[in-house]
Formats: C-alpha cells, structure tokens, sequence
C-alpha cells in the first residue's frame, strides 16, 4: 500500500513559531497510523480509531508534529496529549493545562493497566495489525509539565498516567510496552526523573532535561528516547492501543510523542551478546543467528553495514560485530534484523614467574599480588578483573600482601573472574630467592693510627656502602671507628645488609708486674691499660686469657703480652725466694746457702741472719757477705733445720728456715 503523507501547515490550527515544533491536526487516524507511524509494508494495520478532547473550537488533543528546525529529538511524528494540540508547542514559557472543565472522561484500560481509579481527559489511538515478523517496535517520548523545576514537596507524586497496550485480537488482557527498560515499572513522571529538585530521583539514565524557556515544546521535562518492543507472532491479528491521561485532576497537561515509520515489525535474531551485559561469546566460539522466515524468498546478511551471506537463513559468526538480516518476503516487504555481537578478547600472558626475597632463609616471602596481577597478561582490557587464588577450585581471592605457604616455590592461580566461563585458571609461580640469610655483626679491631681493610661477602653483584662518599667495591679500607653498613644485592635482585663495626685497639702498656715473692707458691700479676684483645704468655709459645700465673720456680722470667691485631710487648721481672736446703759437702754444687737476684728487686741492701734452733746467731749476710757455707767459727755445723730473718730495706722483716744436709 502506497503511504501518503498529508502536510498542511497552513490548515487550522497549525503553530509555527521559529525554533519550535510545529503541529497540525488535519489528518485523519488512518493517515497518522498508516502514513506516519507505519512505514512498512511489511505491517498491515487496520481498524484504525482515535478519540481524545472535543474542545468548542474544534481542536483536537492529537495530531502531526515536525521538528521545523529546532532542536527537538524526532523530525517528525505523531503526538497525543491531554490537552491542546496546539498547547504542545513550546516555548517553554508558555504553560499547557488547557483540559480543565470540560467532563473529559479517563480509560478504563489504562485504569487497569496501571491500577489507577481517577484519570481524566484521556487521548487515544489505536488499530489492528498482522506483523510478519517475531518483533514490533516503536519509539517514543514522554513530556509533561508535571516535570516541575520548583515543586514543593506534596507535588513530588504527581503524574499522569500513559500505557503502550497490546494483545491479541482475540484477547481479553493487555500487556503494557511502556515500561522502564529492563523492568516492569510502567514510565510516569515519578518512574523516570533527574536530580536538580527536592524531588528524588528515579531511573535518571532515562531521563532528558528540565526544561528552559527556549525548548521547542511547552513542557517542563520529558523522557530521552525510549523504545517500545515485544515479541509476536508472524501473521496473528493483534490490537494496539495508545493511551495518555491526566491522574487525579485535569491539570497539568502530558503528551506522548511517536517517531514518525518508527513503527516497525522486526525479525528477532536473539538478545545482543554483550560483554556489558555478561552475554558475550569466547575466543573461538561460534553462534549461529536463525533468520527463518515463512514465506521468504531471500535473504542478504551484512556485517557492520557490509554484505557477508546471501540465500541462507542462518549465518554461523566467528567474530564480533553488528550482524544485520534483510529477509524479502513480498516485493515491497522487506524485513529486517540486527544484533550485536561482542567476544571476549584472545588474551594472551606476558609472565607466569615471579621472584620475592627470603631474609631470613626460612623459604617465605611476601608478594605483591596487586602488582603480579598487572604484569601476568599482555593485553587485558582495563575493565576486566583479575584475582588469584591458592587453589584451582578456590572461591576466596588471595590478599594483596601474600605470604606463601609452600616454602621455596608455590603454584597458586590467576582467574579473569569475570570472564570465567572463557578462561582457564592460569598457573603462576612464586618462586622464593634468598638474600643470603640473616648476617651476623662482625667486630672489626682497627689498630691506633693504622688504617685496616674489612670485605664484604662473596656471591653478590653489587655493593654499596655507607660512607661518604659511597663506596661501590666489594673491600673497603677504613682508619676510624664506627659502624659500616654494606648493602649486598644479588643478581636476582635480592638485597641484604652486613653490618661491621669497628673498635680501636692498641698494644698493650704495661704499668705493674706484682710478684709474690718469698712465698711457697710463687705467683705473678701483671697490669696493663690500652684497648684491645690481650692474651698473656711467661714462655712466648703458650698464650692464655688471664694475667695471672703461677711461677714453677724463682728466677728470672719474661712477661709477653699479645694484642691481636696489633702486636706484642714483653718484660722481664723475677721472682725471689730462698733455697730450702743446701748440701756443703765440697762436690761444688749448692755448696752454700743463699738468696739470689735481690738486687734485681731492689733488695740487695738487705741484712739476713741466720739463727740455730735454740736462737742462736749463727750468720748475718748482707751486700758483701752474701753465703752462707755451713760452718760457724770454721767449724761445720750439723746437719739440722736453721732459721732465718730478712730485714729488707723497706722495713718489712720476712721469716723462713731450711735445711743442712751433709
């Protein structure tokens, strides 16, 4: 059927103002549907009816608008209202509430629709139509002046009430097409609004603007595009009826604007595979579309507007893209159908091995997994997220900071979790390096006024360390006191310290030998200062802690004190004490009796005077008398213990006895 479209604009009751929509209400109901809104052969439409005000002047409450340059969404189309037709058009500074008084009556079916009560002055268009495909469709535009840019709070629930109601022709009950996408709430003024007001907002994505007086119709506010759809069956008989009312009172005027050929009956090739959506394909999964229709003798597929397929009602896709179907059913009827198709990406992984430092050598490390996770794919898209799990069946991610539980080496595993129905769980090892372990302080003993080399470990590429200026070399020379801290870096990236601390020390001084003369165990302490680790030896091969030492016999010894790392002093000291027998007996050997080395002491002006057991002064030895040869008055004395007294020079009287023997 040829449409034919009927533009008056010069007819009665035509606006035209610039920048503002135009409206005109000389075409009948059969021209609106058939001509206007119907722009398909492919959809046969009948029983056409409209019915709305009856105002004194002979206006009507719908009619034909066209954008006439302005900046309003549709070109052209049908618009029904609750008022005026020609109180639709803007500016905005006009106000439309033109339906009051005049007992016009509401719609029982949009009562039901909505489970309202109280609508009034309702507006209504509606026709039979045979779809010869699975879907129809239609957009639209919902605007209202009960979009108050200043409401107080009471006027927060106002709204008028419009329904899209379709059934079958032999049906008893309708379903409502206008509805919030994605839902089954019915659009209204208090269903889809924006901020901007005291008024709370409601599925504000849907909403366009509040308007200003320079828009191009008279209401405060309307809706963004919004599609009508449902799915039928190819050559039923169904009834469609578009209504719109006012709720509650006839104030405040609502129109419902329709894309002119907007209209339209649809092949249904499924719901859009979407990544946005969770209903997208995987890498190299095929879907095949099923485009049969009864009747048709061709079909052409297209993919991004580009021809891919011909004579085949299925087309099997392998990419993404928007595929379309046209399907010729009769010469004029062409039927059309379009889905979008999205893939997962073809993700591939850059690394599966990382690496964190044990310190302490007991296999364990903590690793980044915030980071790990950016560095395991090479072409993640960055709205897709990653987590990782200890197991291939796990449902708890791992925390960002991860200790692992294995020592040494642990497989745990990435998972896209988003997309996991396209992507196997990924291995990923951690791999634990040590850094050498925990290393000990080491006590470095400089030598006063000497310098001494100290060297870091073996094994490790790079050193650094903490003087001034830093020093890079794996041995350094130090000459002062203080604390060297080396850094210690492996090849793997691991690092560690060692810590030197560096003592001074010096050869011994010493400052007092005390000897504990004249005594049946001779002994000897030596006193010493300086800084440093000092060992003590009286023979020069045997070494010990101590400065103590007891001395096997009287005589002459030599003191050697070890520091060492900086050398050893010596000195010679003796011990004295007195024999405990002599034997005159002319063979020459300890033929007399005498106390050696007093002068070495400082004794040698000492008196000694031997006494006979009954007290007698037997002999008195001094500096040129120094022995005592067993005899008294040149006669030889017994054999038999003597007793002696030492006046030494200092005052202090040492006592003692031996014995003669013959």
């Amino acid at each position: 059927m040829k449409k034919i479209i009927f533009l008056c604009f010069g007819a009665l009751f035509n606006v035209s103002v610039s920048q503002n929509i135009t409206v005109n209400q000389t075409n009948t109901a059969q021209q609106l549907i058939e001509n206007i809104l119907v722009n398909s052969s492919c959809v046969s439409v009948s029983n056409i009816s409209a019915s709305g005000g009856n105002f004194g002047s002979g206006e009507l409450s719908f009619g034909y608008f066209n954008a006439n340059g302005s900046g309003f969404p549709f070109q052209e189309g049908i618009v029904l209202s609750t008022g005026k037709l020609s109180s639709v058009v803007g500016p905005n500074t006009n106000f439309s509430d033109s339906g009051i008084g005049m007992n016009w009556n509401g719609d029982s079916d949009l009562n039901t629709a909505l489970n309202l009560t109280n609508t009034f002055n309702a507006t209504v268009l509606e026709f039979d139509f045979i779809p010869n495909a699975n879907t129809i469709s239609f957009e639209y535009i919902f605007a209202s002046e009960q979009y108050l840019l200043n409401p107080t709070a009471n006027q927060c629930n106002y709204t008028d009430g419009f329904a899209f109601l379709l059934k079958e022709a032999t049906a008893t009950s309708y379903q409502n097409l206008a509805l919030v996408p994605g839902t089954s709430i019915p659009v209204r003024v208090n269903t889809v609004r924006g901020n901007g007001t005291i008024c709370p907002a409601a599925n504000e994505t849907y909403f366009d603007a509040f308007n200003t007086g320079t828009y191009p119709t008279t209401y405060d506010g309307q809706t963004k595009i919004l599609t009508a759809q449902a799915t039928v069956t190819p050559g039923t008989l169904y009834h469609i009826k578009l209504v719109l009312a006012d709720e509650g009172n006839a104030r405040f005027d609502s129109g419902i604007f329709l894309k002119a050929g907007s209209f339209v009956s649809e092949k249904d090739l499924g719901a859009n595979r979407l990544l946005s959506t969770g209903n997208y394909l995987c890498p190299n999964e095929t879907v095949t579309l099923n485009a049969t229709q009864a009747g048709a003798t061709n079909y052409h597929w297209f993919k991004n507007g580009n021809p891919v397929g011909t004579n085949s009602a299925t087309y099997v896709v392998t990419s993404g893209g928007t595929y379309t179907v046209e399907i010729n059913v009769t010469t004029t009827c062409v039927i059309t159908g379009s889905i979008e198709i999205e893939y997962a990406p073809n993700i591939t992984t850059s690394t599966t091995n990382f690496t964190a430092c044990d310190t302490n050598s007991d296999g364990l490390a903590t690793f980044d997994l915030n980071t790990i996770k950016t560095q395991i794919f090479n072409n993640l898209p960055s709205n897709y997220s990653v987590a990782l799990f200890e197991t291939t069946t796990g449902t708890t991610a791992l925390p960002a900071n991860f200790t692992n539980t294995t020592p040494n080496q642990q497989i745990i595993y990435a998972r896209i979790v988003s997309l996991e129905n396209c992507y196997a769980n990924i291995p990923i090892t951690l791999n634990v390096i040590s850094s050498g372990g925990i290393l000990a302080t080491e006590i470095i003993n400089i030598c006063k006024n000497t310098s001494t080399t100290i060297s870091a470990p073996n094994g490790f590429s790079n050193y650094s360390w903490n003087t001034l200026p830093i020093q890079n070399s794996q041995s350094i020379s130090i000459s002062n006191t203080g604390n060297y801290i080396v850094t210690l870096t492996s090849a793997n990236g691991c690092t560690n310290t060692k810590t030197f601390t560096a003592i001074e020390s010096e050869i011994a001084t010493i400052t007092k030998i005390e000897v504990n003369d004249f005594e049946e165990n001779l002994t000897a302490l030596i006193s010493i200062t300086g800084n440093g680790n000092y060992t003590y030896s009286i023979d020069g091969v045997n070494f010990q802690q101590s400065p103590f030492f007891n001395l096997p016999e009287a005589g002459e010894y030599r003191i050697y004190i070890k520091e060492e790392y900086c050398g050893t002093v010596s000195d010679t000291f003796y011990a004295i004490s007195y024999p405990k027998f002599f034997t005159p007996n002319g063979d020459s050997f300890n033929d007399t009796w005498e106390i050696k080395n007093l002068d070495k002491k400082g004794f040698e002006n000492s008196k000694i005077f031997i006494f006979d057991r009954y007290g007698k002064l037997i002999k008195e030895i001094n500096k040129t008398n120094t022995s005592w040869d067993g005899t008294f008055d040149k006669h030889m004395l017994p054999s038999t213990d003597y007793w002696f007294v030492i006046e030494v020079s200092n005052g202090k009287n040492i006592k003692g006895h031996f014995s003669l023997k013959r």
